[in-house]
């Protein structure tokens, strides 16, 4: 039973609305969260969180007016507490105090909001084990988030954050921490407490330095501090035995210690050639700063303006073979970025993070080389056929965008491999991914889809890897249990009742083990 009394007494709803007047919320909704104890926002386009939604478990909710009876299929009085709610890629500017009204919570999603802090009562949620925050606007953390003490994932990058108070020692059981893409110019030295973090990510701040108490977290397998400001890392860092890889590209580095521990050469030949490939890259990119450095004008050999003022880099294009145009926020791709590539192949285009409604008409001039496009974070409704004309492309990345539907003239990427659809706004699986034979990896998480075809997915004997994680499906199909080529089967935040969470939380195996013992005979 849900809490419906506080202290004895029931909780007044004087001035709340009926939740049929509640905007933007289907009330089916609320009520399979009621079951499931997981709520998917996802995409509504919500600019502040309706209050049904911190009440759902003390409301009591509209079909106890309508069916009273024991043996009715819909027990309301069995609803569960709310565990996981998903908020995210809204348009919320701040969360309501109110949000102690779940204590239940485990996870909290709000990441790509335009949230500028977080509410005080979120140190309320003492049983919260994942906070993601990411792509927000906070410039700083209440105090009270050091009081969830059973966090184990905390996910801040992409903010304005300037520093970390002190209190993050109190977050003992935390494992992997992300703070990468802030403004952060040092690290506390309480860090060295959070003896359970086994992933930190700094990259991308301003830090010159790191405290040497990093160096007693006695868990950490991966530091990366990518492109900051670092001219010495602490010499007892080689001592961390459990530090298997460390990343400090972009930074101010004379001289590193030797890291017996780290494991590059262990981890096999593809993880090392992408390492070699790493170098090869920064060397390059190293030697642009320091020629743009050196000169005062910008040769028009290497260099060009755009009209946004920022440069194109013909020897990047050249010879990293990456057209790169994220993080702008623009709404069209300057047609002088294309005309910079010339006759130069391109194997790699990244035109994320920006407020594009559709993909650039010239991308279709790479056809003939790209082979991984990022269109991810923008505001695209359609992908366009350009994009099915680029007959070399494996990697397909169109996330956090406003697509329904994918044209079935994508069926002529015939190489396409990896696709990511996750936050968009499918409501059903798209049809064109069945037919695809090559496809080996499908991320279509925090969408809307309700059912799935396994007889169809079976066909697709190259797909190792399915996320739906976070849809509405209502089933699960026993016959997905025959699609044996999966290796990575992700269902969770569905209100399916069968399999069971426990089912779910043996891994992918044990989940098609189950759904063929479920096949009729």
């Amino acid at each position: 039973m849900s809490r419906f009394r506080r202290g004895g007494k029931i909780v007044d709803r004087t001035g709340f609305r009926n939740e049929k007047e509640e905007s933007g919320i289907p009330q089916g909704l609320i009520k399979t969260a009621r079951k499931s104890g997981q709520l998917n926002l996802s995409n509504k386009g919500l600019t502040e969180v309706p209050q049904c939604v911190w009440r759902i478990n003390l409301d009591t909710p509209e079909e106890a007016h309508q069916n009273l009876s024991f043996d009715a299929a819909d027990r309301w009085w069995e609803q569960t507490d709310l565990t996981k709610l998903i908020l995210a890629s809204n348009r919320l500017h701040c969360l309501s105090e109110d949000i102690k009204l779940l204590p239940a919570l485990t996870v909290l999603d709000v990441h790509d909001n335009q949230l500028t802090s977080l509410p005080h009562a979120i140190g309320t949620l003492d049983n919260l084990q994942k906070l993601h925050a990411s792509h927000n606007k906070l410039k700083e953390l209440p105090e009270e988030i050091w009081s969830l003490r059973k966090l184990k994932t905390l996910y801040l990058q992409h903010n304005e954050l300037e520093s970390i108070p002190e209190g993050i020692e109190n977050l003992t059981y935390l494992e992997e921490l992300e703070l990468s893409n802030n403004q952060l110019v040092e690290i506390p030295g309480s860090f060295g407490k959070l003896t359970n973090l086994v992933k930190l990510n700094l990259s991308n701040n301003k830090l010159t330095s790191l405290p040497v108490e990093i160096c007693s977290m006695k868990s950490l397998r991966q530091l990366d501090c990518t492109s900051n400001q670092l001219e010495d890392v602490p010499p007892e860092l080689a001592g961390m035995v459990s530090l298997e890889q460390l990343f400090l590209r972009h930074n101010k580095l004379c001289h590193l210690p030797e890291f017996p521990s780290c494991k590059l050469l262990k981890k096999g030949t593809q993880e090392l050639l992408k390492f070699l490939r790493s170098r090869m890259q920064d060397q390059t990119i190293c030697s642009s700063e320091e020629e743009s450095t050196r000169k005062t004008a910008v040769n028009s050999e290497t260099a060009m303006c755009l009209p946004s003022e920022s440069k194109i880099n013909l020897r990047a294009i050249m010879e990293l073979k990456a057209l790169e145009y994220s993080e702008k926020q623009a709404t069209v791709v300057p047609d002088e970025l294309f005309a910079a590539v010339g006759n130069s192949p391109i194997y790699s285009v990244n035109f994320s993070k920006n407020q594009l409604t559709e993909v650039p008409s010239r991308i279709v001039e790479l056809k003939n080389t790209v082979n991984d496009v990022n269109l991810g974070f923008n505001k695209l409704q359609n992908m366009s056929l350009e994009l099915c004309m680029l007959q070399k492309l494996t990697h397909l990345d169109l996330r956090n965008n406003l697509l329904t539907a994918l044209p079935a003239e994508m069926e002529a990427l015939v190489q396409l491999r990896t696709v990511t659809l996750s936050f968009n706004r499918f409501k059903t699986f798209p049809d064109v991914l069945y037919r695809m034979s090559t496809i080996e990896v499908i991320l279509i998480s925090n969408n809307q889809i309700r059912t799935i075809d396994p007889f169809q997915l079976k066909l697709l004997d190259k797909l190792a890897t399915l996320d739906l994680q976070n849809n509405d499906l209502m089933q699960i199909p026993p016959e997905l249990g025959n699609c044996t080529s999966l290796k990575v089967l992700t269902l969770d935040g569905n209100p399916f009742r069968n399999p069971r969470a426990a089912v779910i939380a043996k891994g992918t195996s044990a989940v098609l083990e189950y759904l063929r013992s479920r096949i009729p005979t």
